[in-house]
């Protein structure tokens, strides 16, 4: 789950973090409001949104009057906000924040994340702070270093003397990191986060160490021990079709292709968008009913599949185990009779009560081609596809 920027900041203003100080705003009225309460002089309006590269899409603008956040605030309320995380189709902005301004002598980039490889939580950093931390990456890869905290000791002084080190920090602002350091990770542990980063990193001309952006990213498995965390989802935001996915704990996640899939397990998901780019078509969305779909479950994956229009015909690949065959199968002709579908359908099923699942399709009167293996069902989606085009 992401969150905005202005709510990132408050998190991490809880941990002692140093943060501007900032006020969100959802009218213009609003943000007039903002920027007197933070008296000035000089202003920062930010467009909120879950996507970065908002300063090139003309989403960050620094003002030094308060005509100037009216202004600002009246243009990029309600603008579409295309940047390179969005896509072209870009977002529409509803919230903004109004921010303190900063004297800025230095960018620098850091972050926290996850390092599956060695279970630990590693921090990223680097001194080109302020840019692309992939475009860094594959530039100039000696500029990022990582530094591993030993979940068992947690955070020990010398983590924060060696990123100090090697964002060049020296005397009290080395001290400084070393508490912000401190405060991310124990905000990062303390809310399950998946992703912390902070870019730009600043050092004022005051010399102040400052976390001058901030993106948060939490753990959708632990959310229910984080309700004030979950208060914060912005649901419009999301996809509408995954925030219906996770209305019936569906792994849903929308792509750009034509194909739609229904699959239980997240390996057989990716094998099959694999097998149906390599027999040339494209995979429209991931989908990953779980090991234990009710009839319910799989009629609400169906349905989901169909509403996108992009699809032009539906791949459901099942193995059963504890899912039985024959559950899916009733799930599918419910849900294909109560959409009316005009698609193609291949089913291939394999597994617990298989041929009572097939009986169960070659009897529904419906259109639907059945398949013997993956490959088999991946070239039949794929012709029938290509057929009514």
């Amino acid at each position: 789950m992401n969150i905005h920027e202005y709510q990132a900041k408050d998190v991490l203003r809880g941990f002692g973090a140093p943060v501007p100080r900032g006020k969100p705003a959802f009218s213009v009225a609003e943000a007039v409001a903002a920027a007197k309460v933070l008296g000035g002089p000089v202003w920062v309006v930010k467009a909120q949104i879950h996507a970065g590269g908002r300063g090139k899409g003309g989403g960050v603008k620094v003002v030094k009057s308060i005509e100037d956040v009216e202004k600002e605030a009246k243009r990029m309320l309600g603008m579409t906000l295309v940047t390179h995380q969005t896509g072209p189709q870009g977002r529409i902005v509803k919230r903004l924040y109004i921010e303190d301004g900063s004297a800025i002598e230095r960018e620098l980039y850091l972050s926290a994340l996850v390092d599956r490889a060695t279970s630990h939580v590693a921090f990223i950093a680097s001194t080109e702070g302020g840019m692309d931390i992939e475009e860094v990456a594959h530039k100039t890869p000696e500029k990022i270093q990582t530094f591993q905290i030993e979940p068992a000791a947690g955070y020990s002084p010398y983590v924060g003397n060696n990123i100090a080190s090697a964002l060049k920090l020296k005397g009290d602002q080395a001290k400084q990191i070393g508490s912000v350091i401190r405060s991310l990770y124990e905000a990062f542990i303390a809310k399950d986060m998946s992703l912390l980063e902070i870019n730009p990193l600043v050092v004022t001309k005051d010399g102040k160490v400052v976390c001058l952006d901030a993106k948060i990213n939490f753990d959708d498995n632990a959310l229910y021990r984080h309700k004030d965390i979950q208060e914060l989802r912005d649901l419009d935001e999301e996809e509408p079709m995954e925030v219906e996915a996770s209305k019936f704990d569906l792994s849903y996640i929308k792509l750009d292709g034509e194909i739609g899939c229904m699959v239980n397990g997240a390996g057989l998901a990716m094998a099959t968008m694999d097998i149906i780019k390599l027999y040339g078509s494209e995979p429209a969305n991931f989908l990953d009913v779980g090991g234990g779909a009710s009839k319910e479950k799989v009629t609400a994956a169906f349905k989901i599949i169909v509403s996108d229009p992009h699809v032009k015909g539906i791949l459901v690949n099942i193995f059963g185990g504890i899912m039985k065959c024959d559950i899916i199968a009733e799930g599918i002709i419910a849900a294909a009779k109560e959409v009316q579908l005009k698609v193609p359908l291949v089913v291939r099923l394999e597994g617990t009560n298989v041929e009572l699942g097939k009986k169960i399709l070659a009897e529904s009167g419906l259109p639907i081609l059945s398949a013997n293996d993956l490959a088999d069902a991946a070239q039949k989606i794929v012709k029938a596809v290509k057929e009514k085009k």
